[in-house]
């Protein structure tokens, strides 16, 4: 998590203070949706929304960065962004310039679990826009100039990242905890493996996932049930099904404790400290919510935010997090303190840890805690986008289309004896993995 992250984080929690008063009282239900199996497998969510003439379409393919082979890393990524670069039928300029005719944005990108084609497209010109999301699904071509082009991008990227001292403490904090599996490198890839994709590796993955038995679709806005049907269906239809490679995916996690100090010259120290989390279909994932929010999850109202910024402020940001996903994930405090201070920054995090596992936390930061939660929820579909983003995510982990009705029940439920159990089940501050990236020389820890 980058400081920029962190910082939206503490923002957001400001703007709650106004929203918790509108969301509070009022029961949230959540818009209807409607779900077909097409004949080709590929699973279609549709959900009608006409505040806005516009039409949101995300395409979720079954094929992020954990699908990578082995030497290959960053192949998922390159992939989705090719997707963009031409078609049979356009250039990608010709492409972009008949998207902007239209004002209808395209994008595709890849994450860890998987990678998402979006199309965001007035009503007027939704006919036009489909058939372009259609051609550049069904039909790239990946032309080798634009690939390398984008290919150096990424390498700039991953470059860049080198002068950010929280990058480089992410990096390599995955890569201490995962000692294989599919969470062990960024999906961006790394420099040595980016720089040796071709066009013939990322045609065969193209043709290995992105086929419809392997995609979900989340259509939002301004279009009907009968247009569904009668328009966009059909063109779905054509798309062929095809056997999906079966790789199992093995993760071998770190036991800890590791201590990795990476000398640059900075002023403020970035710091790491994590141990092995969850998976997103953890049944422990409701009661780790609410105790992480309180430990240090939940910005200005958190105990880390108090005990290592309020009270001795020795950080401009603090902040911890289960990052999850299909397959076990993290958890991580992260923060920036003063290379003198780093020390005892670290000391009053694994404090907050050994305390929120050693005791029931109080009833006041329990009633907090899932006040915020459930009355923030609903700003998690408050545009086409995010709501379509929803939709994806909640079928693809199978948690059900009703979960954002259930989600304020699952979460009213956690006890602070639940707190307590799943604390000392997954807070493990004896095993941390510290990452420290500052000035070695004032930083001072052992």
């Amino acid at each position: 998590m980058t400081r920029e992250r962190l910082n939206r984080i503490f923002a957001i929690s400001v703007a709650f203070v106004v929203s918790l008063l509108v969301f509070e009282s009022k029961i949230y239900a959540m818009p209807p949706v409607n779900k077909t199996i097409l004949s080709n497998h590929l699973i279609l969510l549709h959900s009608e929304d006409h505040s806005l003439p516009f039409v949101t379409l995300q395409l979720l393919v079954d094929a992020g960065s954990g699908k990578d082979p082995a030497g290959k890393q960053g192949l998922s990524y390159l992939t989705a962004r090719g997707i963009l670069l031409g078609t049979l039928g356009h250039t990608a300029a010709a492409l972009s310039e008949e998207l902007d005719f239209l004002g209808a944005s395209l994008d595709s990108s890849a994450g860890k679990d998987y990678a998402v084609l979006s199309l965001r497209v007035l009503k007027a010109n939704l006919d036009k826009g489909l058939a372009l999301f259609m051609e550049t699904l069904a039909k790239p071509t990946f032309p080798t100039k634009e690939l390398k082009q984008e290919a150096e991008k990424t390498l700039a990227l991953i470059q860049s990242q080198k002068d950010q001292p929280g990058k480089v403490a992410e990096k390599e904090f995955l890569k201490t905890l995962f000692l294989s599996g599919p969470y062990r490198y960024p999906p961006t890839g790394k420099e040595d493996t980016v720089s040796g994709l071709t066009r013939a590796d990322v045609l065969a993955f193209y043709e290995e996932y992105y086929h419809p038995n392997n995609c979900i679709l989340a259509v939002v806005g301004d279009i009907t049930a009968e247009e569904v049907k009668n328009n966009l269906i059909p063109l779905l239809e054509t798309l062929p099904v095809s056997d999906i490679p079966t790789i199992p995916l093995e993760t071998v996690l770190s036991k800890g404790p590791v201590t990795i100090r990476i000398d640059r010259t900075i002023t403020q120290a970035n710091i790491i400290l994590g141990t092995p989390g969850i998976s997103r279909s953890n049944p422990d994932f409701y009661a780790l919510t609410v105790m992480n929010y309180i430990l240090g999850g939940g910005g200005f109202a958190s105990r880390l935010f108090d005990e290592v910024r309020n009270k001795r402020g020795l950080a401009y940001s603090v902040a911890s997090f289960f990052d999850t996903g299909k397959y076990p994930g993290s958890f991580q405090v992260v923060l920036q303190t003063k290379n003198s201070s780093a020390g005892e920054a670290i000391s009053l995090v694994l404090q907050e840890m050994k305390r929120i596992k050693g005791e029931l936390v109080s009833d006041k930061e329990l009633e907090e805690a899932k006040k915020y939660l459930i009355g923030s929820f609903p700003l998690r579909m408050d545009t086409q986008s995010k709501f379509a983003s929803l939709l994806l995510h909640d079928e693809y982990y199978g948690l059900g289309l009703d979960y954002p009705e259930k989600y304020s029940l699952f979460i009213k439920a956690v006890t602070r004896d639940d707190i307590l159990r799943a604390a000392k089940s997954y807070l493990h501050p004896e095993t941390c993995i510290l990452i420290l990236v500052g000035d070695l020389k004032e930083v001072g820890v052992p």
